[in-house]
């Protein structure tokens, strides 16, 4: 099985003392837990890290490396470390946004000033106006932006940069390793899990666009930004899900139920063992009922 080749290379476990004392004597409270991250080598110069509830990844390639979403400042400086472990002596050869939400962007100036202040960060071109306007020093915009598609390194770890078009946001990045058969894909899919809270950041019909697209590469796995990874029939259920809550809700409306009965009679059982289905369920079918209304 692939989980089987995956290689467990680095785990931080989550301690919490309570009751510390000080020093000086003095009572400190409970000390502050560690964070828990685990870096997971996918395949040969390929590694996953993941810091809480979050994933990205870092690839050798013959140009260097490359690192995409730093997450955030304080998983920056631990990534920072494990690429430094893992890869001795490394050259960064660029940073990349999957997308330009903050709790997957944010800490790039973490890796530069690590690894050097002119090293590229590159993005969709929809990303660099709104990140651009938000002027947070902890998220800097990016230098190189593309339109469809950017191929970055050569040789066998290569990575090509796509634009699939708006799916969880306008501005998302799909990363395919061609000779691994690998992507990477943040947040528009996931293996076995509900989309996010009322979808309110999603594009519909774009999304489903954008995960027929994703189907169109040649991977036979996929790394996500949130969760466990998956192959090419993840993917598919996922696009089954979205397509199987379209038409229930579409169902509710044309028999004229208001927005709180579609919910109550859109129970989706077949999906009830995914993640998120507890506390997010409700809320897609709202999220999904405001898109077929029109907002």
């Amino acid at each position: 099985m692939q989980t089987q080749r995956c290689l467990l290379v680095a785990r931080a476990a989550v301690l919490v003392t309570v009751g510390v004392v000080a020093c000086d004597g003095s009572s400190v409270g409970e000390r502050e837990a560690l964070p828990d991250f685990v870096t997971t080598r996918v395949v040969d110069g390929v590694y996953q890290f993941r810091f809480g509830q979050h994933n990205t990844v870092f690839v050798e390639t013959d140009d260097g490396v490359v690192a995409f979403d730093p997450l955030s400042t304080e998983a920056a400086g631990y990534y920072v470390d494990e690429i430094r472990r893992l890869v001795p002596d490394a050259r960064l050869a660029a940073i990349v946004y999957s997308h330009r939400d903050a709790d997957h962007a944010t800490g790039a100036g973490v890796l530069r000033e690590a690894f050097g202040a002119d090293i590229p960060i590159v993005a969709h071109q929809n990303a660099a106006g709104p990140i651009t306007a938000a002027a947070d020093p902890d998220l800097p915009p990016p230098d190189s932006t593309f339109t469809d598609s950017l191929t970055l390194g050569h040789g066998p770890r290569r990575i090509t940069l796509y634009y699939l078009g708006p799916s969880h946001s306008d501005d998302m990045v799909v990363a395919l390793l061609p000779g691994q058969r690998l992507v990477f894909a943040v947040d528009f899919v996931s293996n076995d899990g509900l989309g996010y809270r009322d979808l309110a950041s999603f594009h519909f019909p774009g999304e489903f666009d954008a995960i027929e697209r994703l189907l169109a590469l040649p991977f036979d796995r996929v790394v996500f930004g949130h969760g466990p990874s998956g192959d090419r029939a993840a993917i598919e259920r996922q696009l089954r899900y979205y397509r199987d809550l379209e038409a229930a809700v579409q169902d509710g409306i044309e028999r004229g139920l208001s927005e709180d009965s579609v919910v109550a009679v859109t129970l989706l059982p077949e999906y009830r063992d995914w993640r998120g289905y507890e506390a997010w369920r409700a809320l897609n079918v709202r999220g999904m009922y405001r898109a077929l209304r029109g907002g």
